[in-house]
């Protein structure tokens, strides 16, 4: 997908983020980096015995995986100045093997007094392989303005359904 400069988000256009696979190994990987060594999250024989029935991800990692599948979109890449606010729920468990997929709706753009950028806020929502939504929420995020960085003038991004 085409980056889109901040002039080019228009409410209420949609994109599918894709999908990737969560492993064990991302699990573990998780915790090797976050310090958190829950055994709700690493041990098998511990977690079969929670209200869970196993294994499952750090919440967090969710959150990540919904980040990194906005990342590999494309929208912002080369615009995306910074993330400047998320809210997030955590609806159902994410476990190994889960194959995750993001969907993305535009839900405001607006001008700041940043004359590079604006904001743009995003409603994600994260679902499993059986279509559950295990967490959404709003990622807020600033994006360069296409005048400021001398860009050349592109075609007016209309909504649509996916990002065909």
């Amino acid at each position: 997908m085409k980056p889109l400069w901040f002039e080019d988000f228009a409410v209420g256009a949609r994109y599918d983020a894709g999908s990737r696979t969560l492993s064990s190994s991302d699990i573990d990987a998780f915790a090797a980096v976050s310090g958190d060594h829950n055994p709700l999250h690493l041990d098998e024989a511990y977690a079969s015995g929670t209200p869970f029935g196993g294994r499952i991800a750090h919440g967090v990692l969710g959150l990540a995986v919904a980040t990194g599948l906005l990342n590999q979109l494309g929208l912002t890449r080369g615009t995306l100045v910074a993330l400047a606010g998320i809210r997030w729920d955590f609806r159902a468990a994410i476990r190994p093997g889960d194959v995750l997929h993001a969907e993305l709706v535009v839900t405001e753009a607006r001008s700041t007094r940043r004359a590079d950028a604006g904001l743009v806020r995003l409603a994600e929502r994260l679902l499993n392989q059986h279509d559950v939504v295990v967490q959404e929420g709003e990622l807020t995020i600033l994006v360069r303005r296409r005048e400021a960085a001398g860009a050349a003038p592109t075609a007016t991004i209309t909504p649509s359904q996916s990002n065909d």
